[in-house]
């Protein structure tokens, strides 16, 4: 097993503040690691097989649930390195070959058709243009690939639709950049892809923030 990591120029040039820095990580880190969220992780993970690009890697909660016997190795891409030491750690006890590459999901630096699996997990929440950054997937994604994807978003209830935009400015400063209120499937037909399998519903906790998507996607011809 090796891992191995590496960054593109961060051009935004903003700096992280200390919150951003040491605290933000380690809370990212617990939310995305409850029972809950560890099990719908569970069930969409080992379905990954060959040149896996997990996008959106963070602290690598999603290699220990990995099937090494399908995977040739996974490729990590996030443009936060403040997460990495973790994701270094997890990799290295996963034992598959783990490559990290600290860039941004809307430009890969990444040859088209060069994976058999696309793995998405929480993380289309926090992309500042998620359209953008599945049209990179879906051109690095092999004709045949799946897009393998586990996220929040959008509830269907209009009640609860109500609570994302009083609660959203406060919480995307706490969390990261977070939105409530993304329509998944619609980002996906407007990233490229056409969804193949779909399952949704919330998820134990507050409802503004569980609702779930859960499903395969493959790319539009």
């Amino acid at each position: 097993m090796a891992t191995s990591t590496r960054s593109e120029p961060d051009a935004s040039g903003t700096r992280e503040n200390w919150y951003e820095r040491h605290i933000l990580p380690r809370l990212i880190d617990l939310a995305c690691g409850m029972p809950v969220v560890t099990a719908q992780r569970r069930r969409i993970v080992p379905q990954a097989s060959g040149r896996v690009l997990e996008v959106g890697i963070g602290t690598g909660l999603n290699l220990r649930h990995y099937d090494r016997r399908k995977v040739q190795r996974v490729t990590g891409v996030d443009p936060a390195l403040r997460m990495h030491p973790l994701a270094q750690r997890r990799s290295r006890e996963s034992g598959i070959e783990v490559d990290l590459v600290a860039v941004s999901a809307e430009r890969l630096p990444l040859e088209d058709g060069s994976f058999d699996s696309v793995v998405m997990t929480y993380t289309l929440c926090s992309i500042p243009d998620p359209v953008a950054a599945l049209r990179e997937m879906r051109r690095v994604l092999s004709p045949q690939g799946r897009l393998l994807f586990c996220e929040h978003g959008r509830a269907p209830d209009e009640s609860v639709r109500r609570w994302p935009d009083r609660l959203q400015p406060a919480w995307r400063c706490m969390a990261g950049g977070c939105h409530l209120d993304r329509d998944i499937p619609a980002l996906l037909r407007d990233g490229g892809f056409a969804v193949r399998e779909l399952h949704t519903g919330y998820l134990p906790g507050p409802r503004p923030l569980s609702f779930n998507y859960l499903g395969e996607a493959g790319a539009t011809i």
